[in-house]
């Protein structure tokens, strides 16, 4: 890659392409489901296909200010806007975004839809939302220290911080032997599919998006650096390859920003 590469806008294109591929992050939630969200039975996931505890959110969503962050694809938003949420829907892909909006122009939803990098939230005042739900994303994103900032600074006082993300440990693995259900230990951490050789990035990447291992530091440190307070923790599985029979390779957290004095 050269000096001027930006991941950001690789990533940008690629899950553009992603979602054109049918990617099952970008698959809009079907009428059924929005419709038990309108009548207070709903789920959403941070990590993997596991529904987010409950009591992780607001007991009642009804006017609750939400912010998806980096959640385009037509699935989180669209239901928790029909549960009663005043949802944002923040994305770095526009067909991402583009698929909450088409689900929410189908069921008669509001909703509002934000392009952008999630270490950027300047699009937003302090303390304007009471809860951020972040699935499994900040892999694509090359530094977190500004996310956790922005997060903190956009969450009102007392206001809850969702996130899912990938167990670093995964990314030792080859990429090409885990399509093959074989393990092979490969990569030292940390990792980037930029440090990758061009003929091994386009062996097990492709032209798909960059990614970051990311260490447990620079995520759950990091959450606890910008000044949130951690409140619960839960790991699973991948849904989809062999490493869930040896590890888990999702984590999720949820954090508090303090409440005032």
């Amino acid at each position: 890659m050269t000096e001027d590469f930006d991941p950001v806008a690789h990533n940008r294109v690629a899950w553009d392409v992603l979602v054109d591929s049918d990617n099952e992050w970008s698959r809009p939630v079907s009428p059924e489901i929005i419709a038990r969200a309108r009548a207070d039975d709903w789920s959403v996931v941070l990590i993997g296909h596991e529904p987010t505890p409950r009591d992780w959110l607001p007991s009642k969503l009804a006017g609750a200010r939400v912010l998806c962050l980096a959640s385009g694809g037509g699935q989180q938003g669209p239901v928790l806007a029909a549960a009663g949420a005043d949802v944002t829907v923040f994305d770095n892909s526009p067909k991402q975004l583009a698929r909450d909006e088409q689900v929410a122009a189908r069921e008669g939803l509001t909703l509002r839809t934000v392009l952008g990098d999630m270490r950027d939230l300047s699009a937003f005042g302090d303390a304007g939302f009471d809860v951020i739900v972040n699935p499994v994303s900040n892999v694509f994103c090359p530094d977190l220290t500004p996310v956790w900032a922005e997060t903190f600074r956009v969450l009102r006082p007392g206001g809850s911080l969702l996130t899912g993300f990938m167990n670093p440990d995964v990314y030792i693995f080859d990429e090409v032997a885990l399509d093959r259900q074989e393990l092979v230990v490969r990569h030292r951490l940390p990792f980037s599919s930029l440090d990758l050789s061009e003929s091994d990035r386009m062996r097990a990447y492709g032209t798909g998006p960059i990614e970051y291992s990311h260490s447990l530091t620079a995520q759950i440190g990091g959450q606890l650096a910008a000044g949130f307070i951690l409140t619960h923790l839960s790991e699973a599985p991948h849904h989809a390859d062999i490493t869930a029979q040896h590890l888990s390779a999702y984590i999720a957290t949820r954090a508090v920003k303090p409440a005032a004095p």
